[in-house]
């Protein structure tokens, strides 16, 4: 059996771990674009200090990444969050502390009283169980009113899709969310079910020791295959039975072909022999997102939390700051502070796209405005992504569903990545084990 991942993202990594892993025998390929796998999972040391180009790890409130860890026996790299990281802060103009308990709640400044009523009368709000989709702007005020939609949902949206409420489909970005009223008709009727069959934390941050790049270095001593790093696929065509994979100067023949790159580039791969699936796949909205990294050696700001993240109100030329060397103690040396700012986003897109030092004024800017910062960093690093996070739009589980459902009348062909059912690393290793499962069991 012959296989070929194209992308070696963490979704396609973990395909090709659980697949060599069950079959040591079978014959696999790594294709990927760049010089190392990884995808946006990439961890850049700058004179000691450690910048993440994406994500900073998981979370344990899902078990698909442990999972991940304890089966390819990368236990001993995990590297938990600091008691720091409960911390997190919302700046709306001001600063202020996320609360973090019903007393914190009715102290904040964050909301008025009429608007803190507003939420409480969510338990009171009928539910709608007509299935449509609506966005999360159109839920939050339905459900729990303007106020805290525009404040806390806005803010958390930013931070984890780059986007606005108003932008993002609540039943693609946020099915939990959904599910909690078509199943117990509410919020926090369905949050105190969720309690009372399981008791216990929402779950820890954790990362890796170096890192999220440590785990992705791991992954690939692990895997037992021929790397192609640095050699882009270019064309995925039927041949016979099987499916051809051309890249480069290659041309070769694989029983199944997962891809494991992000959208447009799979609809690129797809184009000249599956049109409608790549047009469907070409539809999926990216944000522009880039990541400015600054190290500090004499920073007098404490840094005692996990970060915070701006409202759309507040104007603020950052999406959000991240405090690192405060979550993870490794990602400064001993005495120094790092922080990461999140730039562009769908609220500012043009802002992504400046050069190096138009990103690092940017970032200056914004921890002038939101922390105060007034002090100039030792060290800096840039990384923009022009397609950073997939945008989960109204349409998109239909867009999705229809991709799925024209693959699977096209044996031995397969995609995985963040653009399709989550873009959390939990997701995407539980999307890349399914999929080993299935091609197991199909070769069965």
């Amino acid at each position: 059996m012959r296989i070929a991942v194209a992308g070696a993202g963490i979704s396609g990594l973990t395909t090709a771990f659980y697949l060599k892993r069950a079959r040591p025998q079978w014959e696999l390929t790594i294709f990927d674009a760049g010089d190392a796998p990884g995808g946006t999972m990439q961890t850049v040391t700058v004179e000691g200090f450690r910048f993440e180009a994406g994500g900073n790890g998981f979370l344990t409130n899902k078990p698909d990444s442990l999972r991940l860890v304890d089966d390819c026996g990368a236990q001993h790299l995990l590297m938990p969050s600091s008691d720091l990281a409960r911390k997190r802060f919302i700046y709306d103009g001001r600063l202020h502390r996320l609360p973090e308990s019903p007393q914190a709640f009715l102290a904040t400044r964050l909301l008025t009283w009429p608007q803190k009523l507003r939420v409480a009368g969510e338990w009171f709000v009928r539910p709608r169980r007509d299935g449509s989709e609506e966005t999360l702007q159109q839920f939050g005020y339905r459900r729990v009113g303007k106020g805290l939609t525009d404040v806390f949902l806005d803010a958390m949206t930013a931070g984890i899709y780059g986007t606005t409420p108003a932008k993002v489909s609540v039943n693609a970005a946020f099915p939990l969310v959904v599910s909690l009223e078509r199943e117990h008709g509410g919020l926090f009727r369905g949050m105190l079910a969720r309690r009372k069959k399981s008791a216990g934390p929402g779950g820890v941050l954790m990362s890796f020791n170096g890192g999220v790049g440590t785990l992705i270095h791991h992954l690939r001593q692990c895997i037992d295959g021929d790397w192609r790093l640095g050699q882009p696929v270019e064309r995925i065509a039927k041949d016979g039975s099987r499916w051809r994979v051309e890249a480069g100067s290659s041309s070769e023949s694989f029983d199944h072909v997962v891809i494991g790159a992000q959208a447009h580039a799979a609809a690129a791969m797809l184009a000249g022999t599956e049109p409608e699936i790549a047009r469907l796949m070409r539809g999926i909205e990216y944000t522009p997102i880039a990541v400015v990294g600054l190290g500090y050696r004499g920073l007098e700001h404490p840094l005692d939390g996990f970060g915070v993240l701006t409202t759309t109100a507040a104007r603020a030329p950052v999406l959000g700051i991240l405090w690192d060397s405060s979550i993870f103690p490794d990602r400064a040396p001993a005495g120094c502070k790092a922080v990461r700012a999140m730039i562009g986003g769908q609220r500012n897109p043009e802002l992504a796209d400046q050069d190096d030092e138009g990103l690092v004024a940017t970032a200056l800017r914004g921890l002038e405005q939101v922390m105060g910062v007034e002090t100039a960093p030792d060290v800096t690093f840039v990384r923009r992504w022009e397609r950073g996070i997939p945008h989960y739009v109204i349409g998109h589980m239909d867009r999705v569903g229809a991709i799925f459902d024209l693959l699977g009348r096209r044996p031995g062909l397969h995609a995985v990545c963040n653009a399709y059912h989550g873009i959390a690393m939990n997701d995407c290793t539980r999307n890349g084990r399914e999929l080993a499962e299935q091609i197991l069991a199909q070769a069965d």
